[in-house]
């Protein structure tokens, strides 16, 4: 979604290029006769929810654009309505809407999962209910296609229609499969409304922050023994083209969006100039899980399965209806390395420049935490 997708504010550049897709130049209302929908969007103030917002501000398909954030955001030319996702009394902020779009999430992987995933589901739970009550008449859930579980033996790309494979635990990805869950018993709770499910591949754009971007923050890229990651990429302008096709009704289905494509590890490191480590599968997650139960790391160890495994997608509904992607992986991973410069994490922890200058002489553990980090994570639960 990232985008940072934590709730603190940023600015989100508007899309840089247009999408490249196949349309005509009479707009959809005129051809089928239908109105242009009044849109809104949860989250407006920051993040994805901004830059899609800023884009359906300016598009000639659109008659009306309501933001709607817990704080009043920085957007002309829409009607803002200050709610909080979670509160009840939604219903009457959606008054009018159409379409709505839900981008407000806290994804941020510094997030202590319990208040994060209450924030996430009762978020998307009551946007659903308060749509459904409003007389909406589709509601678009952006997720991420981390919900079809990165696994060694994953198929290269997924299709759209694979099981969602991934664990229902306390990671990132496990709220967006709950959110899933609820949009896919949305139906029997409110006939009459459809639901759309948008999955993004790894998100790379203006303040995107996910365990993937600081995967690239580390000194060596981690590789576990018998399985080569492929990375397949998202840009945000990408993922709100995509969005602004749905709210159009172009496409209706669930669907997923990224880059065409992916790239090997090697290209990735030829890219990024980086080294990888390869260490085994059972070392990796078991030192994960180790230094993120003392509170070292701020992902559990699942997490990681999500930059050593693969979890490509083949985005065919979109294909099929004429959208293509802007930007290609290796122009997405360019970008993502740009704004990574200054920045040094491990095992998705962000850390000072000294103690990345230390954790790069450790090849070993420069990757799943060092040793200094595990040093002072011993001292700091030594009991007395």
């Amino acid at each position: 979604m990232t985008v940072t997708l934590s709730r603190e504010k940023h600015t989100v550049t508007n899309a840089r290029r247009p999408v490249r897709h196949e349309r005509s130049a009479t707009s959809r209302s005129d051809t089928q006769g239908q109105p242009m929908p009044v849109v809104a969007v949860t989250g407006a103030a920051r993040g994805i929810g901004r830059a899609l917002t800023v884009r359906l501000a300016a598009s000639p398909d659109v008659r009306k654009v309501i933001a709607i954030d817990s704080d009043r955001g920085d957007i002309t030319g829409v009607t803002w309505r200050v709610a909080d996702v979670r509160d009840p009394a939604l219903a009457g902020r959606l008054a009018g809407a159409d379409v709505v779009v839900h981008a407000d999430y806290d994804l941020a992987p510094d997030s202590d999962s319990r208040p994060r995933r209450a924030f996430n589901v009762r978020g998307a739970q009551t946007v659903l209910t308060a749509a459904a009550a409003g007389r909406v008449g589709r509601v678009v859930l952006v997720t991420s296609a981390m919900v079809y579980g990165a696994r060694p033996d994953n198929p290269v790309p997924l299709a759209e229609d694979m099981p969602l494979a991934q664990d229902t635990d306390s990671s990132v990805a496990g709220d967006l499969l709950e959110i899933e869950q609820l949009a896919r018993r949305s139906p029997r709770a409110n006939p009459g409304m459809a639901v759309t499910v948008v999955r993004p591949a790894a998100l790379v754009g203006d303040a995107v922050d996910t365990l993937v971007t600081r995967h690239f923050e580390a000194p060596r890229l981690l590789t576990v023994k018998g399985c080569a990651p492929r990375w397949q990429f998202c840009h945000v302008d990408d993922l709100v083209s995509a969005l602004e096709f749905t709210v159009r009704g172009e496409i209706t289905a669930d669907f997923a969006v990224g880059c065409d494509g992916w790239l090997e590890q090697d290209e990735v490191e030829q890219i990024s100039g980086l080294k990888s480590i390869e260490l085994p599968a059972r070392l990796t997650f078991g030192t994960a899980q180790r230094l993120h139960r003392v509170g070292v790391t701020p992902a559990p160890a699942m997490d990681l399965r999500y930059v050593v495994y693969p979890w490509v997608v083949d985005c065919a509904a979109l294909r099929a209806a004429g959208w293509r992607p802007a930007v290609g992986n290796a122009e997405a991973l360019r970008v993502l390395l740009d704004q990574r410069k200054g920045r040094h994490a491990l095992a998705g922890r962000r850390i000072a420049r000294k103690e990345a200058t230390i954790t790069a002489a450790g090849a070993t553990v420069a990757v799943i935490g060092t040793a200094a980090i595990v040093r002072r994570a011993r001292r700091r639960y030594r009991p007395d």
